[in-house]
């Protein structure tokens, strides 16, 4: 019965706010293609340059003198929770609203450019590459990402209203709990994919740079 019912919950709020994710996802690819875009406007040397720190850490990455998981774990933890966190405070302020869709389109434009340059300079080496380093934690921090963004937004969007509209009665509290928890549910997933990207994808790099050498 509970999951019959978080189902019917889930499957509710996707619909009530589809124009909202479709125009947040549309906006992240949006993010993806302008940074690998971006890859193509580089300089030679600019490539050269980011091709020699790139090899140089997957040579410490081979003869394990990476950054030990721990210190990658917190590292990642606290980017992506600062990330997150700055875009739930976003929410609550009334103009928060387009720094909120700038950070989301950064957030693609960031993937887009890791893995538009790995291609660009290894081909399908390099595909393979981004796929194992950075698909892993980016299966479940993406969908946050893009799932607190509509959040953010529908809840910005509610503040706006109540502020000029104030013919609008909703319960304050009801929707301040449920913003709420959606942030802590959103770190415990980011806490889940930091731990993917400490723990398992330097792995899998290892093995995949070991392959093709």
């Amino acid at each position: 019965m509970k999951k019959r019912l978080y189902q019917n919950v889930a499957a509710n709020h996707f619909r009530e706010y589809s124009s909202v994710y479709i125009f947040v996802i549309v906006l992240f690819l949006m993010g993806v293609i302008f940074g690998a875009v971006v890859v193509n406007s580089l300089s030679f040397s600019q490539k050269e340059d980011l091709f020699y720190y790139l090899s140089q850490f997957f040579g410490q990455l081979t003869d394990g003198k990476e950054a030990s998981s721990n210190d990658l774990f917190k590292q990642s933890l606290l980017h992506n929770s600062k990330y997150i966190g700055l875009m739930w405070l976003l929410g609550i302020s009334i103009i928060g609203l387009p720094v909120i869709l700038i950070l989301l389109f950064i957030k693609g434009m960031v993937v887009g450019f890791t893995v538009g340059f790995l291609v660009n300079q290894m081909g399908w080496d390099g595909f393979f590459l981004s796929f194992v380093s950075i698909l892993p934690q980016n299966f479940i921090i993406i969908p946050v990402f893009i799932i607190m963004a509509v959040m953010t937004i529908t809840f910005s969007l509610q503040m706006i209203r109540r502020q000029f509209m104030k013919k609008i009665s909703n319960p304050f509290m009801p929707m301040l709990s449920r913003y709420f928890l959606t942030l802590a549910a959103a770190m415990v997933c980011i806490f889940i994919a930091a731990a993917i990207e400490a723990y398992l994808s330097p792995s899998l790099m290892k093995a995949v740079i070991n392959s093709l050498s």
